[in-house]
Order: structure tokens, then sequence, then C-alpha cells
């Protein structure tokens, strides 16, 4: 999978108590909109229009581990799977991770594919998330 880029408002988010990683609701959305850094929720991004597959908000990432080891910590979330019915999905270029637990939905980072990409009815995307370096690490 593409690098993971963080939202700056990431990282204020952590320390003033909006996430908690291990149990909150985290969700995956596409888009075709390049998101900014500077986004702060989910009210921010374009993402795409519900229908085909795809159903507004997009999927739930299932996490499996929430979890520090000397100073490290690592979220780690089965993969996500998006599946055309009735019709293509897409186009879309990003991958959006973001809280839905949050009160505002607050954004955590987004993946670039690095071109656009529309799945054909019954084609599928898989967003892999790396079961050994998890969706993301902080230290």
């Amino acid at each position: 999978m593409a690098t993971f880029n963080k939202f700056n408002s990431f990282v204020e988010a952590l320390c003033e108590k909006v996430h908690n990683l291990g149990s909150d609701t985290l969700k995956v959305a596409l888009t075709n909109t390049a998101p900014s850094a500077t986004n702060t929720q989910k009210s921010d991004i374009t993402e795409l229009t519900p229908g085909n597959g795809y159903t507004a908000g997009g999927q739930t990432v299932t996490i499996t581990s929430s979890a520090q080891s000397g100073g490290t910590y690592k979220l780690v979330g089965s993969d996500v799977t998006f599946t055309a019915a009735g019709g293509s999905l897409g186009p879309f270029r990003y991958v959006v991770l973001y809280n839905d637990s949050a009160t505002n939905k607050e954004l955590i980072g987004f993946w670039d594919n690095g071109s656009s990409v529309t799945l054909a009815d019954t084609e599928y995307f898989v967003v892999d998330f790396n079961a050994t370096n998890g969706i993301l690490q902080l230290t």
C-alpha cells in the first residue's frame, strides 16, 4: 500500500483525547479529490457518491491490535475490500482514514494510490493494511 500521510490536526487530537484508536470506530472513505494536510474532519473531504457498492462514510476498519512496545505504538487492522456492484465504482485515488466515533469525525491520515482507480462491476479494491508495520506507528 502507498505511504501513510497524517493530517496535521491528528497530533493535536491525540493529545486532547479526541481519539482512542484501540476502541473507537475507524473508517476508510474513498475520494478522487486530493486531501490537504490541513484538513481536520471528514466533512472537509469530498467522498465518493454512494452507490454501486460504495456506502456513504466508507467501510469500518476492524482493529486487531493496538499496543506499544519499547515506546513505539502500533495500530494494526484487517484489510478492507471495496467491491463494485451494479455498475462501476469510482474514480478514486485517495483512501482516507478517519474516526467515526469522534464528535466531528476527525481525520487521521490518508494514502495516495498514485493515479485514479475505477472499478468495473464485480471488480474489487483492497485497502491492504500491513500486518507487520500496522496501519500506523507512533514513536
